[in-house]
């Protein structure tokens, strides 16, 4: 079992920035990890992934969201720049993948116009 503790996230105004981390309890170095998010009545989706050595974002992130991980610290981030309202979710941090892996606690963002 692996725990994931989020840590990040809140209350910023439209074109603010945030950053999400999320820790892992045990390495992380062959994990793929990944930032997820959930806006009321919609579907959870892909934020931004990384493996050990590619990134892939979201169509609506692309730009302006940066995921990156420090194996060292078993931790990976997201920095969120130039929010919009349309970013507010539950974010969710997932290692190992969405079939088999874990998942953090979630962290709501939530972005003023």
């Amino acid at each position: 079992q692996v725990n994931v503790v989020q840590s990040g996230g809140g209350l910023v105004q439209a074109g603010g920035s945030l950053r999400l981390s999320c820790t892992a309890s045990a390495s992380i170095t062959f994990y793929t990890m990944g930032w997820y998010r959930q806006a009321p009545g919609k579907q959870r989706e892909l934020v931004a992934s990384i493996t050990r050595g590619d990134t892939n974002y979201g169509d609506s992130v692309k730009g302006r969201f940066t995921i990156s991980r420090d194996n060292g610290k078993n931790t990976v981030y997201l920095q969120m720049n130039s929010l919009k309202p349309e970013d507010t979710a539950v974010y969710y941090c997932n290692a190992g993948g969405t079939a088999i892996g874990y998942w953090g606690q979630g962290t709501q963002v939530t972005v003023s116009s």
